[in-house]
């Protein structure tokens, strides 16, 4: 297939991949960039992550490991590829929900272990809307993210300096059977047929998570918001250098036509109803895990 050349919608460098059919020619695609849509400030669960737990709520095998001191140099992760040096996701393809996020309210440090070494900065905000990562895991008293901006990456982060959000939704998305699946609470509520990557540009696996919500900036998206995941392309080579630096989206088409098929540069596409739908109801900061397949369940006796 022939892609488009480098997109007239690129601002603040924010970027959706998306695919695009243009007029006597074949499938083309086009990275779309838009400034994500700030939104209501996240729901708290607790004003704040407690610094310092009491003996009572640790044995001595966990008590918490010191923070190396950030030098003030580091990078701060943004929309662009997040810096390296930061662990893979051991359980990425693991569906269990994650029901906590945690929210940002100053700069802080980023490890790439419990009291390892520290690899970037994390901001309130990515381009203006407010940054809910799903927690994956606790250690030693420190929080295990999923890395924006990134790929199965985890960051560690030290006590303080983030608030808890509570987090009720999930979407997991199964490749094969190009399947979309709503979850609220771990209870299946919809489901939907989906378009995926193409060869060589696939939708990635693992988990990922809603980083926010941009307006359409083409007729072809229907008129409805796109959602920007966590998510990138995982051979940034696959699609042309003017079209780098995109993030992976959850989108609606002007038409249904390739629904169940593999036609986007690896975003997620569903129906125009589908995707109003998860907008009213999953808040940005909410997982995301793309799948082969779920496995089969057991028949019952």
């Amino acid at each position: 297939m022939s892609f488009a050349g480098k997109s007239a919608y690129r601002r603040r460098g924010v970027w959706v991949a998306a695919a695009i059919v243009v007029p006597a020619l074949l499938v083309t695609a086009l990275l779309v960039g838009q400034a994500l849509t700030p939104g209501a400030a996240p729901d708290r669960r607790i004003a704040a992550a407690d610094p310092t737990p009491s003996s009572a709520e640790q044995s001595p095998e966990e008590s918490v490991l010191p923070a190396a001191p950030a030098p003030a140099g580091l990078p701060v992760v943004d929309y662009d590829p997040a810096p390296g040096g930061f662990p893979a996701d051991p359980a990425t393809m693991d569906t269990t929900p994650l029901a906590e996020g945690a929210h940002p309210t100053r700069r802080i440090a980023a490890y790439d272990a419990p009291g390892g070494r520290p690899r970037a900065f994390l901001e309130p905000t990515i381009s203006g809307v407010d940054l809910t990562m799903p927690i994956a895991d606790r250690r030693a008293g420190w929080t295990a993210v999923l890395l924006p901006s990134a790929n199965r990456r985890l960051a560690w982060l030290p006590p303080g300096g983030f608030d808890t959000v509570a987090l009720r939704d999930q979407i997991v998305v199964e490749r094969k059977v190009h399947r979309l699946t709503w979850y609220r609470a771990g209870t299946a509520v919809r489901s939907w047929e989906v378009s995926l990557g193409q060869s060589g540009q696939e939708t990635p696996l693992g988990r990922t998570f809603v980083l926010g919500r941009t307006p359409p900036p083409e007729e072809v998206y229907g008129g409805v918001d796109i959602y920007a995941l966590g998510s990138v392309p995982d051979d940034p080579e696959s699609v042309p250098a003017g079209l780098r630096g995109a993030h992976i989206g959850v989108h609606t088409w002007y038409n249904d036509d390739e629904l169940g098929e593999n036609t986007t540069n690896g975003c997620i596409r569903l129906t125009r109803s589908g995707q109003r739908e998860l907008l009213a109801e999953v808040r940005p900061g909410s997982s995301v895990v793309v799948v082969d397949k779920l496995p089969t369940p057991p028949p019952t006796a």
